[in-house]
């Protein structure tokens, strides 16, 4: 704080008036209160309520020295010259008060009202902060001499016991979040993005070209009445600078997001995601539940028989199967257990495509003996992309495939048993088979903050790739998923799931699928049958996009 600072001119005029004498009374005071100095007089010690006249010139003199900067002559017309030190210091040092005036008030016995202009610098910014404040004076109690009781609230009203004022720059610049269009996204309109949008803000801020804030806050010490919690962001006792705000730039769509708001709208808890297959670039997110948890991007529950298109990339690839070889679907199959299909249905005569279109599980099943333990997971791996910690932008679950054996070994081939799956992961398998190869999802261009995006080690073969697009399309026009599919052009392909959860009386609902160069994937918890009731969330995405 430099010198030269002012309060109004009656304040200056009684600081001068009362100059003479001021050393004096500190040499006294500062023994006789028990401060640092020594004297060898005895001082005549008053005693009694304070005049008029001592408490404004107290007042005056203690503003007087304050504007002018000096801060050990301040504090030594107060009752407590070490915290007073402290409080002023930290004034000029943590607040960036640069220079301070004052306008002394008239006095309410020994209560003097003060207003305060103060200028702020801190770093580039500047910025004039007036507000109001009070002081008390007393009488020193060894010394008899008027003195200011010292109380944080001099230094601001609002400071309570060990806090002090500290000007720094905001957590985050603020982000203005926009979607591949450029159109601004925002929880009012897209319910879903609440809490996706400020954690984008809080990893990406620092990226977007933006500036933080400046604001004086008061730190430290035990909170005021009425004060926020612990742990809570008090608000500013003043605003430096608003900053700049940054645009951050994602990959959805705000008409791809609007639909799937609609969509999981209709369920009590529905998740729903959407990707661009030719890029990984994730379209929307939505969930029916608007919690911090975003279930679409990281839940974890069994797929059910969407995991068979993993399963078919296998079987094509190995040889074990093709769309036109028979392979019956029974009533049961049995391999460490039993296993049934929906409703008991069977279909002695199918082939691999219309066991795939038809979700027969037994069928799937039966090709369990000719696997290797491991080899779904590495399918799962090393074709799909999944498991493969991958960096979106956003907190994701990218699927789990463990390796099994016997009974866990079928389960898995069925989406069933310890294989886990979030909405995105399914989206994503969808995607995988649509381009031929994994393109890992992602909401934030990686180029904005140097991320690696996840490489699946190898692309699906171009004939495993043909043949699971024609049976997904199979699906789509004239299996389980055709209801749902039904008024879609385009290249199109489908897969349904229904996902039997312990002690749950109906099972999870999924469903993903395609649409030229969109894919997407559902799940509706207790909805039965992925087709009804998961299946018109994807394609009204699909549709959408």
């Amino acid at each position: 704080m430099r010198t030269g600072a002012k309060i109004a001119t009656g304040v200056i005029g009684a600081a001068i008036v009362g100059a003479a004498g001021l050393g004096a009374y500190n040499l006294v005071d500062a023994v006789a209160e028990g401060t640092s100095g020594t004297h060898t007089e005895s001082a005549a010690v008053r005693t009694g309520p304070l005049t008029p006249e001592e408490t404004e010139k107290a007042a005056s003199d203690f503003l007087a020295a304050w504007a002018a900067g000096n801060t050990q002559k301040a504090a030594g017309l107060t009752d407590n010259a070490e915290a007073a030190t402290a409080a002023l210091t930290g004034y000029r040092e943590d607040a960036h008060v640069e220079k301070v005036a004052f306008k002394q008030g008239t006095a309410d016995g020994v209560k003097v009202p003060f207003s305060v202009t103060a200028e702020v610098s801190y770093a580039k910014q500047r910025s004039t902060w007036t507000y109001d404040s009070a002081l008390t004076v007393v009488r020193g109690r060894t010394s008899g001499r008027p003195l200011v009781g010292w109380q944080p609230g001099v230094v601001h009203p609002r400071l309570t016991a060990g806090q002090t004022l500290k000007t720094d720059t905001t957590g985050t610049p603020k982000v203005t979040v926009v979607d591949r269009d450029g159109k601004e996204l925002t929880a009012a309109d897209h319910p879903s993005l609440a809490f996706v949008l400020p954690e984008l803000a809080k990893r990406f801020g620092e990226k977007t070209g933006g500036e933080r804030g400046v604001e004086v806050r008061a730190v430290g010490g035990a909170a005021a009445p009425g004060a926020p919690a612990p742990g809570a962001q008090a608000e500013p006792l003043h605003v430096v600078s608003q900053g700049k705000p940054g645009t951050l730039r994602t990959t959805l769509s705000a008409a791809v997001q609007r639909a799937a708001e609609a969509a999981v709208s209709r369920h009590d808890d529905a998740s729903v995601v959407a990707v661009k297959p030719s890029t990984g670039e994730i379209l929307a997110v939505a969930n029916a539940k608007k919690t911090e948890f975003n279930a679409a991007l990281s839940g974890q529950t069994a797929p059910g028989s969407t995991m068979k298109v993993v399963t078919s990339a296998l079987l094509l690839e190995q040889g074990k199967a093709s769309p036109g070889k028979p392979l019956p679907c029974p009533k049961n199959a049995t391999y460490g257990m039993t296993f049934h299909n929906v409703e008991q249905s069977e279909n002695p005569r199918a082939t691999f495509a219309q066991d795939f279109a038809a979700s027969c599980n037994t069928a799937f099943i039966s090709l369990a003996g000719q696997l290797a333990d491991d080899a779904l997971a590495a399918e799962a791996r090393d074709v799909f992309g999944l498991g493969l910690e991958w960096k979106a932008g956003v907190p994701t679950f990218d699927g789990r495939v463990p390796s099994d054996s016997g009974a866990g070994k079928a389960a898995a081939m069925i989406g069933q048993g310890r294989v886990q799956m979030s909405p995105l992961a399914m989206a994503s398998v969808a995607a995988t088979v649509r381009n031929g190869s994994f393109r890992q999802p992602y909401l934030v261009d990686p180029a904005l903050d140097g991320r690696t995006l996840a490489r699946a080690p190898r692309a699906l073969s171009p004939a495993a790739a043909r043949d699971l697009r024609s049976m997904m399309r199979l699906t789509a026009t004239s299996g389980t998923g055709a209801k749902a599919m039904s008024g879609l052009g385009g290249d199109i392909g489908a897969k349904t799931g229904s996902a039997e959860v312990d002690n749950q009386t109906a099972p999870n609902g999924w469903f993903t699928a395609y649409r030229d160069d969109v894919a997407a994937a559902a799940v509706v918890p207790r909805g039965g049958h992925g087709g009804d009731s998961a299946g018109p969330l994807v394609a009204a995405v699909l549709r959408a996009g």
